[in-house]
């Protein structure tokens, strides 16, 4: 069985490296990033995922595709068996307690002497309610305590540069109730450059001033609170809802589906009827969130919308020193050379968890060794956090503004169904630079470019290389838009 378990792992890489082609990064990275290959046996492949949304959203969309997969790797194959990883832990009644009343329940997960992110389960809210409320109270309990929040994410250990100074600001204004000024903000960056801190950091700053605060994941919406507001319980949790003083919603992007986008928006008006305060998270910016819908979208566009822009160097160097000095706290004989922090955040540059992982690593190895940190250590330990002159990421929506602006078009123009044949060579274009210069695949560039089909961006790329090989003038343009992409 063992020998059989080891080939299923070699087959489930091989099925995976397929999934992400078919899918793209992003859907890949969001559905199957966590999920494991368990064992083989039989007929079947047993998978394991971290939640029961992970599992419910896998088995309703994507079960026949990865079965057709795994066919390919063992024809024997006919069924995926989907199982959630760990044991949910038992729910607390608060039954009868008023809204205003119930305290936050909080579930303390085992981060890493220098962890600034909680584990999935903690941060996402998907271990304090393994089920549907069984009473009124019970329901606008759930709601009101919501996802559990790290003590370690305060605005105490953030780390303020000028990629986060804006977003930073705005989101400390409304943690201290300013109202009339900021009342929905929307704020998008890459994974891993500090969103989940700012919410939770203003979560509990909102609750030292004795505000009712709701943070919740959208996961933990989808999955708890809109089939809640099917239930009996509805009149109690729109009381509940109305108590709101400040609502923090995190990634965003896991909304997924009309009924759920619907149902948002629905809530958002219910909490704006009050003097309720809101701040939402995502991976990206509203306008390429392709799961919202065209209500909910609108409504966030008329809020404040902030981007966090990746970590330079002032700041990760920054994000390490707070780090190590609260590890010195309680390890006051851990220490990290000048050489090695600066070697540190110049090259671990992907995320700020990659900064800590690189931290947690060299502790590891201090405590277990008691030997000290070193340079010739942090090359050895770190080499595959490196990045040494790699180009940095494109992003779909930089090569769309630079081909808006040079053919003096709008993006809506541009994502129109509109042939105008002012249009259509600049999209052609557009998708044509995309194709050569992000990692996207052919559907998600589709998506990115209106929601149009693979087939179309697919023509585009073959009609500007047939166009680019014998346009001389053309191929030059398309370098310098090149060019100022990279710029």
């Amino acid at each position: 069985m063992q020998v059989q378990n080891l080939a299923g792992s070699d087959q489930w890489d091989r099925v995976k490296k397929e999934l992400r082609n078919e899918l793209g990064d992003d859907v890949f990275s969001n559905w199957f990033g966590r999920v494991k290959h368990e064992e083989t046996t039989g007929d079947a492949v047993r998978l394991s995922v971290p939640t029961r949304f992970l599992k419910n959203w896998i088995q309703n969309n994507y079960e026949k595709q990865l079965v057709g997969l795994w066919k390919r790797e063992q024809d024997d194959i006919n069924r995926i068996e989907l199982t959630v990883r760990g044991a949910l832990r038992p729910r607390q009644l608060n039954v009868g307690l008023a809204p205003k009343a119930i305290s936050a329940r909080r579930i303390s997960g085992r981060p890493g002497p220098f962890s600034s992110t909680p584990q999935f389960g903690a941060s996402h809210g998907m271990s304090v309610i393994p089920c549907l409320a069984d009473s009124n109270e019970d329901a606008a309990a759930d709601f009101l305590n919501g996802a559990s929040l790290n003590p370690k994410l305060t605005f105490d250990t953030f780390a303020e540069g000028a990629s986060n100074s804006l977003a930073c600001a705005a989101v400390r204004q409304m943690a201290a109730g300013h109202q009339g000024t900021l009342d929905l903000l929307y704020i998008h960056s890459s994974t891993g450059i500090g969103k989940t801190h700012l919410l939770q950091a203003a979560a509990a700053e909102a609750r030292k001033t004795g505000r009712q605060v709701a943070y919740l994941s959208a996961e933990f919406f989808m999955y708890h609170l809109v089939p809640a507001l099917r239930t009996p319980a509805f009149p109690v949790l729109r009381q509940a809802m109305r108590s709101i003083d400040l609502l923090l919603v995190d990634d965003l992007q896991f909304l997924h589906g009309k009924q759920a986008a619907d149902e948002f928006s629905k809530t958002l008006e219910l909490l704006m009827e009050s003097p309720t305060q809101i701040i939402m998270a995502a991976d990206r910016s509203p306008e390429d969130l392709d799961t919202l819908g065209d209500a909910l979208r609108y409504r966030i566009q008329k809020g404040e919308v902030v981007g966090i822009q990746s970590t330079d160097y002032a700041l990760r160097h920054d994000i390490l020193k707070k780090r190590i000095t609260a590890a010195r706290r309680t390890h006051p004989g851990f220490s990290v050379p000048e050489d090695v922090a600066d070697y540190i955040a110049r090259y671990v540059i992907a995320s700020a968890r990659d900064l800590e992982g690189a931290l947690n690593r060299l502790f590891a190895h201090n405590q277990l060794t008691k030997q000290p940190v070193t340079m010739d250590l942090a090359e050895k330990t770190l080499h595959d956090l490196v990045r040494i002159g790699e180009p940095r990421s494109i992003k779909v929506e930089e090569i769309q503004q630079v081909v808006c602006k040079h053919f003096s078009v709008t993006k809506a123009d541009l994502l129109s169904s509109c042939r105008a044949r002012t249009l259509v060579r600049p999209r052609q274009i557009a998708m044509y630079i995309a194709k050569v210069m992000t990692g996207r695949s052919l559907p998600e560039i589709g998506r990115r470019f209106g929601n149009r089909d693979h087939t179309t961006v697919l023509h585009a790329v073959r009609k500007i290389e047939d166009m680019v090989s014998k346009d001389k003038a053309l191929a030059q343009e398309v370098e310098l838009l090149k060019r100022l992409v990279h710029a």
